[in-house]
């Protein structure tokens, strides 16, 4: 199905009954990234999977920013008339996720991010990455290599439940990643051991039992791990 949000076409897919949850993907990928998760948290939830601007079967865009993406998943969410719901974001989704709970503190139940950035410095490996997109010259990882740029106070305006994530491994930088977790009031933080950053997400299910028991809350998670 698309959707016109924004000024853009947006592909998105509806699977399941119960609370409404929001899933968006990472840079460069699409919602299938998410099938094996879906199949199981689709049981509990109804489960809506968007592919962001110039991704999967969205419309592309001349360029790419974050805060266009965060416009985007507001737009969808009014457009489809969902009160309140809980959002889940990997990678580019989850720094979508961070902004859009900070801008709009009333809009979603609870929040849950996987290897989320603050800032592009504190992403592993960037030289190469920077190197290599002096021939490829692709918008979106352009934005990955120049925001986002979040501070310890847009964090502190995120007033919904949240769980952060990360892999023992990620290319994130372990520091930002608990940076996150300490900033935002009442934060749980997951650090999953012998993952790296999308290991648990690529081909698993194991994201969807780890939403699910934080949704239920049945107390598995500390506050640092």
């Amino acid at each position: 199905m698309l959707l016109s949000v924004n000024g853009i076409r947006l592909h998105y897919q509806v699977t399941g009954e119960g609370p409404d949850l929001i899933m968006v993907h990472g840079n460069g990928e699409d919602m299938g990234v998410f099938d094996p998760a879906v199949e199981m948290l689709s049981r509990r939830y109804t489960v809506h999977r968007v592919d962001s601007r110039g991704h999967g079967m969205s419309q592309e865009s001349s360029a790419y920013h974050y805060d266009d993406m965060v416009e985007d998943m507001r737009g969808v969410i009014r457009a489809l008339g969902l009160r309140r719901p809980l959002f889940y974001g990997f990678s580019d989704g989850g720094i979508v996720g961070l902004l859009l709970a900070s801008r709009y503190p009333d809009l979603l139940s609870g929040l849950i991010v996987s290897g989320a950035n603050t800032d592009p410095s504190t992403l592993k490996g960037m030289g190469m990455c920077r190197f290599k997109n002096i021939f490829r010259r692709d918008p979106r990882v352009r934005m990955m290599l120049e925001e986002p740029h979040i501070t310890a106070e847009d964090l502190g305006r995120i007033a919904v439940p949240t769980l952060v994530t990360a892999g023992e491994n990620d290319a994130v930088e372990r520091s930002d990643t608990e940076f996150i977790a300490r900033s935002i009031p009442g934060a749980k933080l997951l650090i999953l051991p012998g993952h790296d950053h999308g290991s648990y997400i690529y081909g698993s299910s194991e994201i969807a039992g780890i939403i699910r028991d934080w949704h239920l809350g049945q107390g598995r998670f500390a506050d640092t791990e």
